[in-house]
């Protein structure tokens, strides 16, 4: 047809990285109904379109032994092309039949990315990384932990991917049973949020269930809590929003009955929790549910601000308020919203972005794409690497479709990872 993938990619309502993907077998499609959105756009029947050979001649091969010099290798080359033309289109068959095949092309797609490392250390166990320069200590340890939640608050995500793995294998090293636990939770907790930003929903399920299990095994309320949210997380990406909000809903109510910690702790973790499960409602569509559950974290983080003094947690529930406009589609009072918060008072680069983020989103919804433009910009200055996400993506290629005049939005779109075609 002569379409570029970016052309296609927007037909579908996805981003042009994620046609890239599924073009070169390296991403499943598994929704049988967008399968069928495919086929209707490109004019053909579903059962043709899976019926044809491989995209691409010279596609990614199996890893195989490399001959030895001077030997034969066990395929030949007219054998391989063979059996290129003749394989079917395995990504598009798959989610049709519903089987669970796993091409050799994804793990090593998925091996090169920067979370490589944490899925090595998942998968395989810690004899696979590299050998600490030192012996861990738990000052070491407990720096480490620090280490990981200052790289997460700023937004530099490529250094805490390379780090994270062997900060969580140390952390199982020193210390008794219950502080092992406990350090290695707080890492997985972190690693869970990173495996969001990244957009990686394999990894932020085993990583929210490692979370779980090392916290409840150090029997911290606080960190069984952030376990529990990330938990959440994952069965929200996964689609199942009512168990996802009903996880964070008995947390919080878990955690708000143990008198074994601190009131404003405790309250303040519930304003988290519920501000949680009130984005995971509004995603559901539940806008009374939804509406309710921000008020009660509102109130939760106020109480917690009022008897310490702190008001980070009345920031994130602000945040996730507005993310709920955003879902319920009430863009004007998302904006409305918007600017009665001073991002120059977040206090993280991360937070900055993500209210930007959100404020685009808003306005791509109003349907004023010069103002989401300027708020991804923002997002962008706050902090770069925030710019990868898939949400991001998803704008630029929308920004791309409606008006390409914005001054350097073509650039933009590239540093997203849009592919322009």
């Amino acid at each position: 047809m002569g379409w570029t993938q970016l052309r296609l990619a927007v037909e579908l309502d996805h981003g042009e990285d994620w046609m890239s993907q599924v073009e070169r077998d390296v991403q499943r499609v598994t929704d049988v109904q967008l399968l069928r959105r495919m086929a209707s756009v490109l004019g053909v029947e579903a059962d043709m379109l899976m019926a044809l050979p491989q995209p691409a001649a010279k596609r990614l091969r199996s890893p195989r032994r490399r001959a030895s010099p001077g030997t034969l290798a066990t395929t030949s080359g007219a054998e391989e092309d063979e059996d290129v033309r003749r394989r079917p289109f395995l990504t598009l068959a798959v989610a049709a039949l519903g089987a669970g095949l796993a091409g050799q092309q994804a793990a090593h797609a998925e091996a090169s990315s920067p979370l490589g490392g944490l899925e090595d250390l998942l998968l395989y166990g810690p004899n696979r990384l590299p050998a600490p320069r030192r012996d861990p200590s738990m000052a070491s340890v407990a720096a480490s932990v620090l280490a990981s939640r200052k790289e997460f608050k700023s937004a530099r995500y490529d250094v805490l991917a390379e780090a994270l793995p062997g900060r969580i294998a140390a952390a199982g090293m020193v210390g008794t049973a219950e502080e092992r636990a406990r350090n290695a939770a707080q890492l997985y907790n972190i690693a869970v949020r990173l495996c969001i930003k990244v957009g990686t929903n394999n990894l932020v399920s085993i990583t929210s269930d490692r979370a779980l299990t090392a916290a409840r095994q150090a029997g911290d309320p606080l960190v069984v809590a952030e376990a529990q949210r990330m938990v959440s997380s994952s069965w929200r990406r996964q689609g199942s929003l009512a168990r996802a909000t009903d996880i964070v809903v008995v947390a919080a109510e878990d955690l708000f009955a143990d008198a074994s910690v601190p009131e404003a702790s405790r309250l303040a973790t519930r304003g988290d929790l519920y501000a949680t499960a009130a984005y995971t409602a509004a995603k559901g569509g539940d806008r009374s549910y939804a509406h309710a559950l921000i008020k009660e974290a509102a109130d939760s983080a106020a109480a917690a601000g009022r008897s310490s003094g702190l008001v980070d947690g009345i920031q994130g529930v602000a945040l996730h308020e507005l993310s709920v406009h955003y879902e319920l589609g009430d863009a004007g009072r998302a904006i409305e919203l918007a600017r009665t918060i001073d991002p120059t008072a977040l206090p993280t680069a991360e937070r900055q972005a993500r209210f930007f983020i959100d404020v685009a989103r808003a306005f791509d919804q109003w349907g004023k794409p010069e103002q989401c433009y300027r708020a991804l910009l923002a997002a962008e200055e706050a902090a770069p690497q925030e710019v990868r996400r898939g949400a991001v993506r998803d704008l630029a290629v929308g920004l791309l479709r409606h008006d390409r005049k914005l001054p350097g939005v073509q650039d933009f779109a590239l540093r997203a990872g849009v592919r322009i075609g």
